[in-house]
């Protein structure tokens, strides 16, 4: 099986290298191609009107100065010759992505970009906590990654279906077990914009998150409970965004 893996947090991401290791468990083919730079938030964007730099940073290591959508399409386009890619990972993010992430999410889309080109592929994102946002419980990650995704290609993947799989921020022994999740939701008010001025008293402004919203009580089932209740979190999410129920509606009232 010949694994291409990629992320958003750039070549030199600790996360990298636990995606590598968990592709490791499952193959030998494996390839690394990830952005030059920290891509996080950048969603499914792809890069149009500038130009790739490809760098060699090691036998079967690519660093390509775009998007983690551009860096799919180089590593199965072009990287990696005639022999297309089995199998896609993206991450190991640091940080999980749930609920609304997967919208901004760029390890998301690394990994909607192997669906897209028809390969089956999963996002791995590791959460962290306060106390471990400096240092990532990646054992985590790495105890469980290999099996979850040796089940579910077994199992088969779906042509237009992404795998996103969520760690809990505790150490291995304290995983619960693994859970299959819908996507969750956060209040209205997670996002905030935070005005700074610099240093010649002109504005400026970063984008944030409000603690506090993001403590609200998740939904039974959801990815965001299954990680609050020290369970992996596994979601399958579905290409086609299309609501079908509205459709029908809007198709009566179109009439």
């Amino acid at each position: 099986m010949r694994i291409l893996c990629t992320n958003d947090d750039g070549i030199h991401a600790p996360g990298l290298k636990i995606v590598e290791e968990i592709a490791r468990a499952l193959s030998d083919d494996v390839w690394i191609v990830a952005p030059e730079l920290d891509q996080s938030g950048v969603s499914h964007s792809l890069s149009l009107n500038d130009p790739l730099r490809l760098r060699e940073v090691g036998p079967r290591h690519f660093a390509v100065r775009g998007t983690p959508t551009d860096c799919v399409i180089m590593g199965s386009r072009h990287i990696l010759g005639e022999k297309m890619p089995d199998l896609v990972l993206s991450g190991v993010n640091k940080g999980r992505n749930v609920a609304e992430d997967v919208v901004y999410s760029g390890t998301i889309a690394g990994a909607l970009e192997g669906t897209i080109l028809g390969i089956p592929s999963f996002a791995l994102s590791q959460e962290f906590s306060i106390e471990t946002r400096h240092a990532p419980l990646w054992d985590t990650a790495l105890k469980f990654g290999p099996g979850i995704l040796r089940k579910v290609i077994d199992a088969g993947v779906p042509k237009n279906t992404v795998i996103n799989v969520n760690f809990p921020a505790c150490t291995p022994d304290q995983v619960k077990g693994v859970r299959v999740t819908r996507q969750g939701k956060r209040n209205l008010g997670f996002l905030k914009v935070d005005k700074r001025h610099d240093g010649r008293g002109n504005p400026y402004f970063w984008i944030g998150f409000e603690r506090a919203a993001m403590m609200d009580a998740p939904a039974e089932g959801t990815d965001l409970a299954a990680l609050a209740a020290r369970y992996v979190s596994v979601t399958p999410l579905r290409l086609d965004r299309t609501d079908e129920a509205f459709s029908e509606e809007l198709t009566a009232t179109l009439k």
